[in-house]
């Protein structure tokens, strides 16, 4: 069934992260390293659109973010539009994590997709993508793609 397959290779995936992060020295999980990039290509955002971003729940976005300010790698300040709202930022340790990191997690792509061809991998990737844009209104966490507003 393609639900058990799904979350099978979600599994693998996971399993191939973390072993990469691990043997770099690092405790980072997939979401965190998400947030990074996100925060890298879009500081000042709050922590619903940051959320929404990656496609996670609102709750477990705030425990992510706690983790990574906590490790020194975010910031949280009171957005100054809106006092209720916190906008995020990378520290500079957090920027320099992500640029030192993001060459392995690319280069640990193709091992996510064992037993695949190039050709193969780049098939899955695009049927996956078909699925999931198909889908995205279906999931808890909706996936949204650009910020709704600016956020600072």
């Amino acid at each position: 069934m393609p639900g058990h397959l799904i979350r099978r290779l979600q599994q693998i995936s996971i399993s191939v992260f973390s072993d990469r992060m691990r043997a770099l020295g690092h405790d980072l999980t997939a979401p965190q390293f998400a947030t990074l990039a996100v925060l890298a290509r879009a500081p000042g955002i709050d922590q619903a659109t940051l959320a929404g971003m990656i496609a996670h729940d609102r709750p477990t976005i705030g425990g992510v973010v706690e983790r990574l300010e906590a490790k020194g790698l975010v910031t949280r300040h009171q957005n100054e539009k809106d006092r209720r709202a916190k906008v995020l930022a990378l520290t500079d340790e957090g920027a320099a994590l992500f640029q030192h990191l993001l060459p392995y997690v690319r280069d640990i792509q193709p091992d996510i997709l064992p037993g695949l061809t190039e050709s193969e991998r780049t098939e899955f990737i695009r049927l996956a993508a078909k699925v999931a844009e198909a889908g995205n209104a279906s999931a808890r966490a909706p996936l949204v793609s650009k910020p709704a507003h600016d956020a600072t």
